[in-house]
């Protein structure tokens, strides 16, 4: 049992929908496209994700992913997303709110990634708007933290944009692009607005 469950038990994250964009759990053919955008950004994502192993591309890997999303979701442990492009009803990128904490905490950390093709139109953050709105309100969560390089100015944008605050450095925080790295850490409450 656990203390203050507060959000309901679902099988399947519901979908959300932003002004630009929709956001939905990832799905078995969801596969070649995703694999076309990663292969696509590649060499734009490298510098601000973890190094990937070989096999963290093929079909086998994809169908563990999914799996672990439902059953993440299932347990109310972390909801993940893939974000479409509403004007073209294509996949740009994806979304995370992962290590949830419920009991006294009610919180999450959000993760994001967007497409090369994608980058800088305001997509990425109209579905942190989106996603926040749905945490606070259909998660009932009350904080939400992320955290990104500091030289990341772009993410540090779309956290900024969207009514996160600046809470401090985490020395050494995540191994990105293979070296042990410093991120910046930013919040936003649900009582924020």
């Amino acid at each position: 049992m656990a203390l203050f469950r507060f959000a309901p038990r679902q099988t399947e994250p519901a979908p959300v929908v932003g002004a630009r964009v929709y956001l939905r759990p990832m799905r078995m053919d969801d596969y070649d496209e995703w694999l076309a955008l990663r292969h696509a950004s590649e060499a734009f994502l490298a510098p601000w994700e973890p190094l990937r192993t070989g096999d963290g591309f093929d079909r086998t890997a994809w169908r563990r992913k999914v799996l672990a999303a439902r059953n993440d979701a299932r347990l109310d442990a972390a909801y993940g997303y893939l974000i479409f492009s509403r004007a073209h009803d294509i996949m740009v990128g994806g979304l995370t709110l992962g290590l949830v904490r419920r009991g006294v905490a009610q919180t999450c950390t959000l993760g994001y990634w967007m497409g090369a093709p994608w980058a800088g139109k305001g997509l990425m953050s109209d579905a942190v708007d989106a996603i926040c709105r749905h945490a606070f309100t259909q998660l009932r969560l009350r904080r939400i933290e992320a955290a990104c390089l500091p030289h990341n100015h772009r993410s540090r944008r779309v956290l900024e944009k969207n009514g996160f605050q600046l809470e401090g450095l985490a020395r050494e925080y995540l191994c990105i692009a293979g070296v042990w790295a410093d991120h910046v850490t930013y919040a936003r409450l649900a009582s924020d607005g």
